[in-house]
């Protein structure tokens, strides 16, 4: 199929983009999802605003303890880039795990955040690492914290009229150890099941946990009563079974064209074994 007519812009500046939202208007990142509501006809905007041609949205720095990618930043460019594998190595072992290859060189982190799909890895990352979101619009530029951000299935807290700039995470600390572990049925297909695991640690015990699940509910999930299981503890059977048994009331999937929900929640129980067994293996 081919898509329905519609005006097309490339502004050359985020005011000049910014300008052109409103109204039916649709932003044109990397375009691996919207290209193909596009020709289904799932999506029919009256005008496409291609933002490719602003410069200022690529590009990956560290400012202070800040890792700052901008929302044009391509996975591929994520997968490659030494600061993202020294300063957020969650981010760098989960992109791998992003689609295949040719998904990777067109696809950004800006559109991967903003289309928020439960079982996608970057928007996982995010809320792991307890990161933010830049936000612009006719009002100004404003920061919306992960965990405020994603609010239901696909819902997030853009406004109309408004873009991502970029995406901030902390620098990796010393201290913290990470894991990033999914089940797919193929390789590139979206993850039945995954957990992105941050977990701070003092010694021998777990000061702090940020578990978060994919296809586990309606958005990225925190595992509250799972990162409380281990805090305090050092992660041996007793706490990791503990950790295993709050998901029960951490996670809330739904059945889907892959699996039905309490498969989801026995994969989410595995997954989070392996991965804090390679976190106290570390």
């Amino acid at each position: 199929m081919k898509p329905a007519p519609f005006n097309y812009a490339k502004p050359s500046s985020v005011d000049e983009a910014i300008a052109l939202l409103g109204g039916d208007a649709t932003l044109l990142a990397g375009g691996q999802s919207l290209v193909a509501t596009l020709n289904m006809r799932l999506s029919a905007p009256d005008l496409l605003v291609d933002i490719n041609g602003i410069g200022e949205l690529s590009g990956i720095s560290v400012d202070g303890g800040t890792v700052r990618i901008g929302a044009l930043t391509r996975h591929r460019e994520l997968e490659r880039s030494e600061v993202i594998a020294a300063q957020a190595p969650l981010i760098a072992e989960a992109v791998p795990l992003i689609a295949h290859p040719a998904i990777r060189n067109r696809g950004t982190i800006g559109g991967s955040i903003a289309f928020a799909d439960p079982a996608a890895e970057l928007p996982a990352c995010l809320l792991a690492l307890d990161g933010a979101v830049e936000i612009a619009g006719s009002g100004g530029r404003r920061k919306v914290s992960a965990g405020e951000f994603f609010r239901g299935l696909y819902d997030t807290a853009l406004e109309e009229g408004e873009l991502i700039t970029a995406i901030e995470v902390p620098v990796a600390a010393g201290n913290q150890r990470f894991a990033v572990e999914e089940v797919a049925r193929r390789h590139g297909d979206y993850g039945m099941a995954g957990v992105m695991a941050s977990v701070t640690v003092n010694g021998a015990a777990v000061e702090a946990a940020r578990l978060v699940y994919l296809a586990a509910g309606g958005t990225p999930m925190l595992a509250e009563g799972a990162g409380a299981a281990l805090a305090g503890n050092a992660i041996d059977e007793a706490s990791i079974g503990a950790a295993q048994s709050a998901l029960q009331d951490d996670l809330d999937p739904f059945d889907d064209m892959n699996s039905t929900a309490a498969t989801k929640l026995h994969l989410a129980r595995v997954m989070t074994e392996r991965a804090l067994k390679r976190i106290a293996g570390a």
